[in-house]
């Protein structure tokens, strides 16, 4: 599923409009990236929780030389799903 499905299955799910889910949308991701960018975590609770983790410096390699190289420390996205989709996945 890409973003347009997406927009096409909230608009059925929720009777909005394609440009209001659109809206919807994009609100709703805007609103997660300004929270997890502020260092917040976002709980949806039975879906699960967005966060942001530190990953450290470390000693990585070229794949075409096989040369040594050094990766810098980062913050990455992450997502744990919650017992809610977990359950809705297995059944």
């Amino acid at each position: 599923m890409n973003k347009s499905d997406l927009i096409d299955s909230i608009a059925t799910e929720s009777g909005l409009t394609k440009a209001d889910a659109t809206k919807a949308l994009d609100g709703t991701m805007e609103a997660i990236k300004k929270a997890l960018k502020s260092g917040e975590t976002v709980s949806l609770v039975g879906f699960g929780t967005f966060a942001v983790k530190d990953r450290a410096a470390r000693t990585g390699r070229n794949p075409k030389t096989g040369e040594p190289l050094q990766i810098k420390a980062s913050r990455i996205p992450s997502f744990k799903a919650g017992k809610g989709l977990k359950d809705a996945v297995s059944a």
